[in-house]
């Protein structure tokens, strides 16, 4: 009986367990517990590393594409959207290369798109007619020449430390506002010239440096039309004002140096690059010193032949410059030029 007591006894008092944390066990049982994280810590960590791994790959394969997309519309499919020419201002791609300068792409879209604008808009071409895809393969090569020239006109200028001041830009811009009944204003000038040509007023402002940078250049170069020039002045200034014998006598010594320019009524504020201006200052039989036009490049004398309120009537001698366009003939001769797209050969056209 005594046994059996002792063993309800024995049943009834609470073992101790196992896990009790004491000062001597808290140290084991704090490492028990941070193992027992750590299988969930661990995978974790490697899942993350694998996700920014995969993330570069995924962005790195994402500009590569977007890159090669980029190079088959503007090269091989030569896509000439508004989107893309707005990528191409914003990222400076070339179109070619002469004589080591960068022909940017935007310039030559720009110059392209504009003509082709004109030719839709104003000509009302069929672009998908076999006329119509000719007279474009024709601006196409113009706007490349174009492009090409401004390109090696800008690599000389930095070699002569040449520049266009916005004054002399905005007094250009002043010029070619001036009208029969005065001075247009700028906001309806802007409206003509995108309706025309589809530049904004940013677009046309930096054609016309480009166009006022490669005639300085033109100007600086060519010491030919340089000298015949002052051979002119040599025999105004000796009292000869007959222009036609002064280009016959030029023109003896070398074809082609001078060009006469028979008498004509122009209006006195007439757009023909400063020379109705220019005579509208002379006295009758009287000739002008140098005239730089800024039409097409080249020394001009006039001669004022009558005059009335509204109009002028003037004759004169044109010394052209053809100094770069030579040089850059015989650079793009010389194996120089790069074009990056494939163009129609605009002699041929």
């Amino acid at each position: 009986m005594k046994k059996v007591i002792a063993k309800l006894r024995a049943r009834k008092q609470p073992k101790e367990p196992e896990g009790r944390i004491t000062t001597d066990t808290l140290a084991e049982h704090r490492e028990r517990v941070l193992a027992g994280g750590r299988k969930f810590k661990y995978p974790v960590q490697y899942a993350r590393h694998k996700l920014v791994i995969n993330a570069i790959i995924i962005s790195a394969a994402a500009v590569l594409f977007f890159i090669a997309l980029g190079w088959y519309l503007l090269y091989p499919a030569q896509n000439n959207s508004d989107f893309m020419y707005r990528v191409t201002k914003v990222v400076p791609v070339p179109v070619a290369i002469i004589d080591g300068q960068q022909v940017r792409y935007s310039d030559y879209l720009m110059k392209y798109r504009s003509a082709a604008h004109y030719l839709v808009e104003k000509e009302q071409i069929d672009t998908k007619s076999e006329d119509g895809k000719r007279q474009l393969d024709y601006v196409k090569s113009q706007a490349m020449a174009d492009a090409v020239a401004d390109a090696y006109a800008v690599k000389l200028a930095r070699q002569l430390n040449i520049t266009v001041s916005d004054s002399d830009l905005q007094a250009y811009l002043k010029q070619q506002r001036q009208s029969s009944d005065g001075e247009v204003s700028e906001s309806t000038y802007d409206s003509v010239i995108m309706d025309y040509y589809g530049w904004s007023p940013d677009e046309y402002q930096d054609a016309m440096r480009s166009k006022l940078l490669r005639q300085e250049v033109s100007y600086a170069i060519d010491t030919n039309a340089s000298s015949r020039a002052k051979e002119v002045e040599s025999k105004i200034s000796s009292g000869t004002t007959d222009l036609k014998a002064i280009t016959d006598t030029l023109n003896a010594e070398n074809q082609g140096a001078a060009e006469y320019g028979t008498p004509a009524w122009v209006p006195r504020n007439n757009q023909d690059g400063g020379l109705a201006l220019a005579a509208a200052k002379l006295q009758k039989g009287q000739v002008s010193t140098a005239v730089k036009s800024t039409t097409d490049g080249g020394y001009y004398y006039v001669k004022l032949i009558d005059s009335n309120d509204s109009q002028i009537e003037y004759e004169y001698i044109h010394i052209p410059l053809t100094k770069f366009s030579t040089q850059l003939k015989e650079v793009e001769n010389s194996g120089k030029l790069t074009k990056f797209i494939a163009v129609s050969d605009v002699t041929q056209q």
